[in-house]
């Protein structure tokens, strides 16, 4: 191996693979990881930051598709305009999103009172979806707009209802740029930090909050990479099965730029 073929690998090995080993090293040491596992608050905390992500992806998917479908489908004035400005939260810091939701609640009055969002699951929900919309809209428009408009024409003419068009013919078509963007906002919401913080409060923690807590503020380093062992296998996992639905759902459909 050459000088210049060593240099990534030694950047790799002392700044990837010796942190990941240091991490999996110190969560299996001493029985850590089985310690963190056996606690009923460790579940309570996964199972949160588990459907959480779940649910913050559901509304970014209802709330990115429509966009996602009027840009790829629609040429209208501001049309880049619109795609850009909604690009630009995803952009930003978490925090600084977060930051501006807060103020938003304070301005209308929803940080106290019976209609409060401040510190509340629906703030972390609004915040992810404002946050990852982005993702739908750049994956699954980019690729909604070379899908080739011939075979919904011609589910029409042959009687086809809008609504089953949709259903059996552009969502399956749309299947692997849908499963792409679930996994990748999945996968942002279930590791999202800045977003917990600022809007979530410390009554709703997620594994990676659990995981700065325990650091920073405990400064029990066991507890906290034994959590931080926890989520580096749930998201793997997530990984792996995310690439296999997306795997399946790829079909040999030709694409071609829509006129």
């Amino acid at each position: 191996m050459t000088a210049a073929g060593l240099v990534p690998v030694a950047f790799l090995a002392v700044f990837f693979a010796y942190p990941v080993w240091s991490i999996i090293d110190r969560g299996l040491a001493d029985g850590a990881l089985g310690d963190v596992l056996e606690r009923a608050a460790t579940l309570d905390v996964l199972w949160f930051t588990f459907w959480q992500a779940a649910a913050s992806t559901a509304l970014t998917l209802a709330v990115g598709m429509p966009a996602a479908w009027a840009i790829a489908r629609h040429d209208f004035p501001g049309r880049r305009a619109l795609r850009a400005a909604l690009i630009v939260p995803f952009v930003l810091p978490t925090l600084v999103v977060g930051a501006a939701l807060r103020a938003v609640f304070e301005r209308f009055g929803l940080d106290s009172g019976s209609f409060r969002l401040q510190n509340t699951v629906w703030a972390i929900l609004l915040a992810h979806a404002v946050f990852n919309v982005a993702v739908v809209i750049r994956i699954v428009g980019s690729y909604w707009a070379l899908l080739d408009r011939q075979a919904e024409e011609a589910a029409r003419v042959l009687g086809a209802s809008r609504l089953r068009v949709v259903r059996e013919v552009t969502l399956p078509r749309l299947a692997p740029a849908l499963w792409s963007a679930t996994v990748i906002v999945f996968l942002f919401c279930f590791t999202s930090f800045g977003v917990i913080l600022t809007v979530g409060g410390p009554g709703n923690p997620t594994i990676e909050t659990e995981i700065w807590r325990y650091a920073t503020q405990r400064t029990d380093f066991a507890t906290a990479a034994g959590l931080a062992l926890v989520q580096l296998v749930s998201v793997v996992a997530l990984v792996a099965v995310g690439t296999v639905l997306e795997r399946r759902a790829t079909t040999g459909g030709a694409r071609r730029a829509a006129p």
